[in-house]
C-alpha cells in the first residue's frame, strides 16, 4: 500500500513538474497578467495621473490593444481601438440629436455596426458597437464637455497597451507553438495503437471512433498552424533579442505539420477501408496476423519517437503486401506504409524544439 502511494505520488509530482514546464502555459499565464496588468495601469493613468472623471475607457482599450505578438497588438489592436473611438464619436453625435432612448440607442447600434463595412475596420462593428453602447447608456453621452474626457481615456488606454506589449516581455510564441506540434505525434502513435489492439479483440470492430479521433488530431494541427503563424509573427516589431533568429527556425515546424496532415489522412482511410474490409475473419490470416502486429509496432514506433523502427517497419510492409489476397488488404499496407513514410521524419525530430543556436532538435525522446 505504501509503495502505491508513493508511486501515486511521484507520478503526481512528476505530471506537475512537466505541466510546470509547459512553455503553453507559461506564454498564456503571462499574456494574461500583462493584459489585466495594461488595463489596470491605463485606469491609474487617466485616473491619478490626468485626473479624469470615471475613465472606464481607458482599461477597456487597453484590453482591446493587447494582442498574442507584438505586430498583431500594432495591427489588429489600434484597429480595435480606432472602432473604440468611432463608437465614442456616435454616441455622442447621436445623443445629441436624439437624446438618450430606444430611438437613439438603435441609431447608435446601427451606425456602429455599419463601421465593419469599412475597409480595415470589417471585424471591428461589434467593438464599436460596445463601445458606443456603453457611452451613451452611462449617461455622460449628452454631455458635450465629456468628449474630450472620453477620447482622453481612450487613447490613455491605447497607448499603456501597446507599451506594456512592446516593452514588457514581448512574445515570441516559437516555443508553445513547438510544444503543441510535439504532443500531435504522441496522439498519432495511441491512435494506431488502439486500432491494432481493437483488431486483436473484436473481428468485426467499429472503425468510425478511429475516424472521429483522426477528426480530432485535424482539429489539433489547425491549432498547430495558428501558433506556428502567431510564432512566425511574434518576430516582427519585437525589440527581445536574437528574435528574429529565433523565429526564423519555425520553418522546420511547418514541415512537420505537413507531414502529420499527411499521416493522419492515410491513418483515417485506412480506418474506413478497415469498415469497408467486412470482419477479419474473412481475411487473408497470414496478412491478417503479420499486418496487424506491424500496426502495433508503429503505434509504439510513432508514440516513443523511434525513427529507425519506423523505418524497420516500413521496410517490412513489403513482404506483407505480397501476402495481401484482396484490395482491401492491398489498400491497407499502401496506407500503413504511407504512414510511415510521413512519420519517419517526424519521429527524426522529437522532441520538437527551437532555440537561438539550433533548428528543430534531431535527438531521440
Amino acid at each position: 500500500m505504501g509503495v502505491a502511494r508513493l508511486s501515486g505520488h511521484n507520478g503526481w509530482m512528476g505530471s506537475l513538474s512537466a505541466r510546470l514546464r509547459d512553455p503553453l502555459l507559461w506564454t498564456d499565464t503571462l499574456q494574461l497578467v500583462k493584459t489585466a496588468a495594461a488595463a489596470v495601469i491605463a485606469w491609474v493613468v487617466a485616473k491619478e495621473v490626468f485626473g479624469l472623471p470615471q475613465p472606464f475607457l481607458a482599461p477597456w482599450a487597453a484590453l482591446l490593444t493587447i494582442h498574442a505578438t507584438v505586430y498583431r497588438t500594432m495591427a489588429r489592436g489600434l484597429q480595435q481601438a480606432g472602432a473604440a473611438v468611432i463608437g465614442v464619436l456616435l454616441a455622442f453625435a447621436v445623443s445629441l440629436w436624439l437624446g438618450v432612448g430606444w430611438a437613439s440607442l438603435l441609431l447608435v447600434l446601427l451606425a456602429a455596426l455599419a463601421v465593419g463595412r469599412v475597409p480595415g475596420l470589417r471585424a471591428e462593428s461589434t467593438t464599436a458597437a460596445a463601445t458606443a453602447l456603453v457611452v451613451l447608456l452611462t449617461g455622460y453621452s449628452d454631455d458635450s464637455s465629456m468628449l474630450l474626457s472620453r477620447l482622453g481615456d481612450t487613447f490613455i488606454g491605447i497607448g499603456v497597451g501597446l507599451a506594456v506589449n512592446f516593452v514588457v516581455w514581448p512574445p515570441l510564441r516559437d516555443r508553445s507553438a513547438a510544444r503543441r506540434i510535439d504532443e500531435l505525434d504522441d496522439r498519432l502513435g495511441e491512435l494506431l495503437a488502439a486500432m491494432a489492439c481493437a483488431l486483436r479483440e473484436d473481428d468485426d470492430p467499429d472503425p468510425d471512433s478511429w475516424v472521429e479521433r483522426t477528426r480530432d488530431l485535424d482539429s489539433g494541427i489547425d491549432d498547430a498552424w495558428a501558433d506556428v503563424r502567431k510564432a512566425r509573427e511574434s518576430g516582427r516589431l519585437n525589440l527581445r533579442r536574437h528574435a528574429a533568429k529565433r523565429v526564423a527556425h519555425t520553418r522546420d515546424l511547418g514541415d512537420v505539420l505537413v507531414r502529420l496532415e499527411q499521416a493522419v489522412a492515410d491513418t483515417r482511410s485506412m480506418a474506413r477501408t478497415i469498415g469497408r474490409a467486412g470482419p477479419l475473419s474473412g481475411w487473408e490470416p497470414g496478412f491478417r496476423d503479420a499486418w496487424i502486429a506491424a500496426l502495433a509496432r508503429a503505434g509504439d514506433a510513432v508514440r516513443d519517437a523511434h525513427p529507425d523502427d519506423v523505418r524497420r517497419i516500413y521496410d517490412d510492409l513489403e513482404s506483407i503486401a505480397d501476402s495481401a489476397s484482396s484490395h482491401a488488404e492491398s489498400a491497407l499496407a499502401v496506407n500503413l506504409r504511407n504512414v510511415l513514410e510521413a512519420l519517419a521524419p517526424v519521429a527524426a525530430a522529437q522532441p520538437v524544439r527551437v532555440s537561438t543556436r539550433e533548428p528543430i532538435s534531431s535527438s531521440r525522446r
